[in-house]
């Protein structure tokens, strides 16, 4: 199998070479310092024009309107895009007019970068435009870009809205979709505002290890690794939760780490393999007091990306100003089902399952039998922001008991349009207590948990050297941004999500279409028809094949006899 190059492919290579054989650097290594953008230049010239008599903008050319010795043409920029004037005698001054003739009218295309020298005018149409005095080509696209076309009005036709592209190749999907930019500058911000609140206060950034040699500090499946030089196993980090609390151990009074996570689990429109979290740490603090701080930096984020506390998810109206509800996790699933668990035994907990058409294994303890009627019960019907508080034991080895509640833990998760975003404890500082939850977590590995906790003897040895009262908080940042953005697929806030490998296309050789009777002369043309493999040759209709040779005969006006009918039908039997 050979790869075959589109008929636009082959061209702008053709374009490409001819470009250089004119002695221009289609990727010159010189800078090119931008003075405006196009956002800029739009917001801010009708108001201050004597600013904008000379500028350099840079820009993918997204349009071309060419006209005799005069041409327009759409760039477009980080900021937005921009039209520029290009007139033949202004960029070719003297005599030689190679540079507006031959370069710009027949050897640019749609995605090439230019840099542009000119001023800023209003067109007599009333458009704010760049003309241009002097062009410089920056970059030479080899690959055509979608047409996504807009009207007057802002409506999108023939748009790059598949999934699988645009994901895969996020680069053409937010050149083509710009408005799609919004998402992550969002994201952006998002980050930006907790981190801007945690600073405030005097807690600190930190970074810890991603290749850990125990993968502690959640329940989840890890993704393994090998180390040659120490030949050791390693594990891509389910959690950084045990080594800020470490740092915590070592005197700092707030640490946050914004972190790569990595969860070797299933992957659907809320999950995602590798996903940002914030954990948050805070010696001689509670869970009590994380809720008000959750609040109080959740309404910054809110009103720092809509200006406001109330923001549109989905059908929903979520208001993230405080106070948030609070329930129990026992009565979230008294009031949702009518069932009260609190008091129940790991075979009462299965039982209740089966009668509610919950699935479960023998695998499962009491806590997570718990843990699967409340996702399966409860979850969906927590819209507004809901704090659940005060979980059993079982469920959360690393939360100090409850203060005044036999078997529970202080955690609490905050809940919002259905989908659990935050994790916060009044952290387990008994380093006996901590030891005899590891134990019982090696109990539920060995029932076949793979979620399990494992034990991790050097987090045991800094807390039997002391670690204050602590709360801890994580926030998974991929579905609060989904939330601030009104976003229902994580895919949409990760710039490059996790696919499936991408099945290659097939290409068949000149050999192989020779074999069926195609002249080898014409094989290329067969090929730029869009026939990649004999397969697709085949079903194609022969009389539309015979046609459509006459006209690429035509076209790229080929000194060949077209194969007879006759012959073309002998392809296909």
């Amino acid at each position: 199998m050979t790869t075959a190059l589109s008929e636009q492919e082959i061209l702008r290579r053709e374009a490409l070479q001819n470009i250089r054989n004119l002695g221009i650097n289609p990727y010159p290594a010189e800078a090119f310092p931008v003075t405006a953008t196009a956002q800029e230049i739009l917001q801010n010239f009708p108001n201050q024009p004597e600013k904008y008599q000379k500028v350099q903008i840079a820009g993918r050319i997204m349009s071309r309107r060419i006209m005799g010795s005069a041409s327009f043409a759409e760039l477009q920029d980080s900021t937005g895009r921009i039209q520029v004037y290009i007139k033949r005698d202004d960029i070719c001054p003297g005599e030689d007019k190679t540079l507006y003739n031959t370069v710009f009218k027949k050897l640019l295309d749609i995605g090439d970068f230019l840099g542009i020298k000119g001023f800023v005018f209003i067109t007599q149409t009333g458009e704010i435009s760049v003309h241009v005095q002097e062009m410089t080509i920056l970059s030479k696209s080899l690959k055509p870009l979608p047409v996504v076309k807009r009207d007057e009005e802002g409506n999108i036709y023939d748009s790059f809205t598949d999934p699988e592209l645009r994901y895969r190749q996020r680069y053409v999907d937010l050149t083509v979709n710009p408005e799609f930019k919004e998402i992550f500058i969002n994201r952006s911000k998002v980050i930006k505002t907790m981190r801007s609140y945690f600073d405030s206060r005097g807690w600190m950034e930190v970074e810890t290890p991603i290749l850990q040699s125990v993968h502690g500090g959640a329940a989840a499946r890890p993704f393994k690794t090998h180390h040659n030089a120490l030949d050791v196993p390693l594990f891509l980090r389910i959690a950084n939760e045990l080594y800020l609390k470490k740092l915590i151990v070592a005197g700092f009074d707030g640490v946050y780490e914004f972190g790569k996570m990595f969860r070797n689990e299933g992957m659907d429109r809320t999950h995602n393999p590798e996903f940002t979290m914030l954990e948050i740490y805070v010696a001689y603090q509670d869970y009590i007091w994380m809720m008000g701080m959750v609040e109080e930096f959740l309404e910054k984020v809110a009103v720092a990306i809509q200006g406001k506390t109330k923001i549109k998810v989905g059908n929903n109206e979520i208001e993230f100003a405080g106070p948030y509800e609070k329930l129990s996790m026992y009565d979230s699933i008294l009031k949702c089902t009518g069932i009260d668990v609190s008091k129940m035994d790991e075979n009462t907990l299965r039982e209740t399952c089966k009668s509610l058409q919950i699935e479960v294994d023998a695998s499962m303890g009491k806590g997570k039998l718990i843990d699967e009627i409340f996702s399966e019960k409860v979850e969906a019907q927590l819209i507004q922001p809901t704090y659940i508080t005060d979980y059993p034991i079982e469920m959360t080895p690393l939360a100090k008991k409850h203060r005044s509640k036999d078997g529970l833990v202080e955690r609490f998760e905050l809940f919002v349009n259905g989908k659990e975003i935050a994790n916060a404890y009044s952290e387990l500082n008994d380093p006996i207590d901590q030891r005899e939850r590891f134990e019982e977590q090696l109990l539920l590995a060995s029932r076949g948990d793979e979620e399990a906790m494992v034990v991790d003897e050097d987090f045991l040895r800094s807390l039997e050297y002391g670690m204050p009262p602590t709360a801890g908080l994580g926030i998974g940042i991929d579905r609060l941004v989904m939330l601030m953005t009104n976003q229902s697929n994580i895919q949409e806030v990760l710039f490059f999500p996790q696919m499936r490998p991408e099945k290659k296309s097939s290409f068949s050789s000149i050999e192989d279409f020779v074999k069926i009777g195609v002249p080898e002369d014409w094989v290329t043309v067969i090929q730029k028809m869009g026939f990649n493999t004999v397969d697709e040759l085949k079903k194609a209709v022969p009389n539309k094949v015979f046609n459509d040779l006459g006209g690429m005969r035509k076209k790229l006006k080929l000194d060949l006899t077209i194969p007879s009918k006759e012959t073309i039908m002998q392809w296909f039997t």
